[in-house]
């Protein structure tokens, strides 16, 4: 079966890992289909990622970059890399590469099966990353599974596949990391066929991850709550 797929990228300060990632990902897509692009969302980094991916995108057609004057976060990158996304689905993945881009042909495979909207990957291994980081990802779960209802085990794994013409009907808001949640609980509530992914989380290796920094923390519970209490407005005004 034909099928087209855009791979979008949000990028803060990865000059460590960028050159190999975006090559390890034309190797697997020139795999699957002809038809595939390379989204690079540029988070108005400072190591110079985004000279990088300008020299990368003059090399292959088939990469987009956008730079974003000030730094958004990762919510913003996204929005901003699934705007420009064009292909039947879309992948959002980390830059670092937490799982094994291989993975994308099964979750293609499962989409077409389950007749699926979306693919939500989960880490079998989500204790590798660190006592501290697993505490948060148990609570974090947790937290948005009794708010809103969500039954996704790894809500805020970067390994999603979704159908692009959806996509681009959520209207999403956040920002920051609330975005995974916000996803997942738009596509929950208008209907979405949703399928868990499981596959081997793949431990960021070189640079900093600043999902578990308190600033991060406190932004997504401060979006969580702002959506949380949208939703409730939302349904009052309906009622």
């Amino acid at each position: 079966m034909a099928v087209s797929i855009s791979v979008v990228f949000p990028m803060f300060n990865e000059k460590a890992y960028i050159c190999r990632t975006i090559k390890e990902t034309i190797d697997v897509l020139k795999d699957i289909t002809d038809d595939y692009e390379i989204i690079i969302v540029d988070d108005a980094s400072t190591d110079g990622s985004g000279e990088i991916a300008e020299e990368l995108a003059h090399q292959h057609s088939s990469i987009k970059v956008v730079h974003h004057k000030r730094n958004r976060g990762l919510g913003g990158s996204l929005k901003t890399g699934f705007g420009l996304a064009s292909k039947q689905f879309t992948l959002y993945s980390d830059m670092d590469l937490p799982f094994d881009l291989k993975e994308i042909r099964k979750a293609l495979d499962n989409i077409f099966a389950d007749k699926a909207d979306l693919i939500c990957g989960y880490r079998l291994n989500a204790h590798s990353e660190g006592l501290r980081r697993y505490i948060y990802h148990i609570v974090y779960n947790l937290l948005v599974r009794a708010i809103f209802g969500v039954w996704v085990k790894d809500v805020n794994f970067s390994f999603k596949l979704i159908r692009t013409d959806l996509l681009k009907e959520l209207n999403l808001c956040s920002e920051g990391s609330f975005i995974d949640a916000e996803m997942i609980i738009r596509m929950q509530r208008c209907g979405a066929t949703i399928v868990q992914f499981p596959t081997t989380y793949l431990p960021r290796l070189k640079g900093i991850s600043r999902l578990s920094n308190i600033s991060t923390i406190f932004k997504i519970l401060q979006e969580a709550l702002a959506f949380h209490f949208g939703i409730l407005k939302d349904e009052n005004k309906r009622s």
